[in-house]
């Protein structure tokens, strides 16, 4: 097989990833569509529906892939996910935010432009990122774990401290070209009542960067006229946003794709399967690792900023484990070692298991007029008694999250018995970029004979 050859085997299989994320992603959608229109919802409540359904593919999407990185490529288990997202965010609130402005918002930021924000919080995530890795890169992969998961703790539980609540900052800051003097006398965390995202919408902000925002805002126009008459901007606003999310995604998974194709990602294979044997092949195994935890923790930054920054708020509750453990599920369902599939199993776990109930629960209640729930299981178990179903399932609807846990629960448990690879994991890989067959004897076709280990056909 020549180089060619396997260029286009690459590039065919690039293809079929491509067709098959286009089939299950517009399957979701429209199974979203088609419930929606059979429980009679609305115009406005479909399109905010798919909205979310956008954002949260891509914000799951994306931190699956990221995590895919630290344990599909690397085989490095980090559960403190949630702790490098906090960080992200959190620079860039203090980078972008404006001044001072007193009530809720009198914590201030730095006042700099949002897009320094971001790089200011995806930069820090990734020096977090290597302050972890140092130490804890020689532990097994269990002390790892552990060792992520109270970093990220130890995160949450600093955003929330009263120390560093507020803090004065110099007249004059001194960077290494440049001095500025910043806007307001204090900056902080916010502690335990967070932080108000006083800054350019992000969506605004990108817009203005294109030269889009005025022919965006005549398209709202127009709709409000035509389609939506009662203020559609916070819709249309979401569905952009929400697009702009996907193409992010579709990068991140060009860039991850290419880095698993590259020497550098076969080393990081390589450690993933056996490390002892990387590093007797001469390779500076704690080097590969420590740069792959530090892009992952990098792009785990990124996927921060981009869920929390166009929320208008953000508090240290937003960062519990429980984040970490829903990108985990994600990168499970889809299989660890495939972009594609990480892609996927975050597409799958934020459409049916973590948006899926909660949107079943709008359209039953759009569709029907039900009563008040029980106010307890015991109210709702009494139902049966006299065969009336709709205590148990208005008792039912209105504990939608804590279902949407058991769901999550059940779904992992039958994964782990039945497909713990997922369902694209553990592909088989071409194992080097040129071809290695022996030729043979007397010809020069370049196959070798099956004896050799060759190709018949």
């Amino acid at each position: 097989m020549s180089v060619s050859d396997l260029r286009g085997r690459f590039e065919g299989l690039f293809e079929r990833d491509v067709t098959l994320v286009l089939a299950v992603l517009g399957v979701l959608y429209l199974a979203y569509i088609l419930a929606g229109v059979a429980f009679g919802y609305g115009l406005r409540g479909q399109l905010n529906a798919i909205a979310n359904l956008t954002f949260y593919v891509g914000v799951f999407g994306m931190l699956a892939l990221a995590l895919n990185l630290h344990w599909g490529y690397t085989g490095l288990f980090n559960i403190g996910i949630v702790g490098f997202m906090g960080i992200g965010i959190y620079t860039t609130a203090v980078v972008s935010k404006p001044a001072a402005a007193g009530g809720a918002a009198q914590v201030g930021g730095l006042g700099l432009p949002l897009f320094v924000g971001v790089i200011a919080g995806v930069v820090v995530a990734g020096l977090f990122g290597l302050l972890v890795a140092l130490p804890a890169l020689r532990l097994r992969a269990d002390y790892l774990a552990i060792v992520t998961v109270a970093f990220s703790e130890i995160i949450r539980f600093t955003m929330m401290s009263r120390t560093f609540q507020t803090f004065t900052v110099p007249d004059t800051i001194d960077l290494w070209l440049f001095s500025f003097d910043p806007a307001p006398d204090t900056i902080g965390l916010g502690g335990g009542g967070g932080l108000i995202l006083n800054y350019t919408n992000p969506l605004e902000a990108l817009l203005r960067i294109l030269f889009l925002w005025d022919p965006y805002l005549g398209f709202v126009s127009f709709v409000e006229e035509n389609v939506i008459s009662n203020n559609p901007k916070p819709v249309l606003d979401g569905l952009l946003y929400g697009v702009f999310l996907l193409i992010g995604v579709g990068l991140y998974y060009a860039l991850l794709s290419r880095t698993g194709k590259s020497p550098f990602g076969r080393v990081l294979k390589a450690i993933r399967e056996d490390e002892d044997v990387a590093n007797a092949l001469g390779k500076d195994t704690d080097r590969f690792k420590l740069t792959a935890f530090v892009l992952g923790a990098a792009l785990m930054g990124l996927g921060g900023i981009l869920w929390y920054s166009a929320r208008g708020s953000v508090t240290p509750p937003s960062f519990r484990p429980n984040i970490t453990f829903f990108i985990w599920i994600a990168l499970i369902i889809g299989g660890a070692g495939s972009n594609t599939g990480s892609f996927l199993g975050g597409a799958l776990f934020a459409g049916v298991l973590y948006q899926g109930p909660r949107y079943v629960k709008n359209l039953v209640q759009t569709a029907f007029e039900l009563g008040s729930a029980p106010r307890n299981f015991g109210e709702a178990m009494a139902g049966f008694a006299s065969l009336d179903p709709m205590p148990f399932i208005l008792y039912t609807l209105d504990s939608v999250s804590q279902l949407r846990l058991v769901i999550m629960g059940v779904v992992l448990i039958w994964l782990m018995h039945n497909r713990p690879e997922g369902l694209l994991g553990h592909r088989k890989e071409t194992a080097s970029s040129v071809d290695l067959a022996r030729p043979r004897s007397g010809g020069s076709s370049g196959k070798a004979t099956a004896a050799d280990g060759g190709d018949e056909r």
